[in-house]
């Protein structure tokens, strides 16, 4: 095992990837739409369940974290650095591995007419939907309004803390739970 960077391109992950250990924490929806080669997914809002094992897969080698692109893999890297876990980002996420032209694979019996939106995209679409719909609702019932006020102000919280509640609810909907794999399962095979 080597010194783990805190980031890795992903002609540099790629070049490496035999020798690390690849975390997708993206909800199982997006993991099953594409991910990298012998990529485990363990979902963010469950990576607290997941730091015995990981702990465990970094004495062996490297853990490279991934996600759609990057921000929510960075978050993930910050948590296992106070639990003293060390991990690399892959800059970019997965949308930079598919634009540097590299293999993505897909579970057996993934829906690939119909892949998961990633989680940045459902985001938008659910606040922007909830603006509109307090805007418009607030024409015939002004306290409607206080939807769309609640909702900037939940975008604005989520810039400054770069948390996001919107996502770890959508992460919880049956959509972006579709195929999950036995969380266990992977969880003892990180193990191993």
């Amino acid at each position: 095992m080597t010194t783990t960077p805190t980031a890795l391109t992903p002609d540099e992950a790629g070049a490496r990837l035999d020798e690390l250990t690849v975390i997708d924490v993206r909800t199982p929806g997006e993991y099953a739409s594409g991910h990298l080669p012998g990529a485990h997914n363990v979902p963010l809002d469950r990576l607290g369940e997941a730091v015995p094992a990981l702990r465990s897969a970094a004495a062996r080698a490297d853990l490279l974290m991934v996600c759609a692109s990057g921000n929510r893999s960075a978050q993930a890297c910050a948590a296992l650095a106070e639990e003293g876990i060390p991990a690399a980002n892959l800059t970019g996420g997965t949308s930079g591995w598919v634009q540097h032209g590299l293999e993505v694979r897909r579970p057996a019996g993934a829906d690939v007419a119909r892949p998961a939106w990633a989680m940045e995209r459902q985001v938008r679409l659910a606040a922007g939907s909830l603006v509109l719909t307090g805007l418009l609702a607030g024409r015939r019932w002004p306290a409607a309004r206080l939807l769309s006020a609640g909702i900037a102000g939940g975008l604005v919280f989520s810039a400054l803390t770069d948390t996001c509640g919107m996502a770890r609810v959508l992460a919880k909907l049956p959509y972006n739970r579709a195929g999950a794999p036995d969380l266990s399962a992977t969880l003892a095979a990180l193990r191993d």
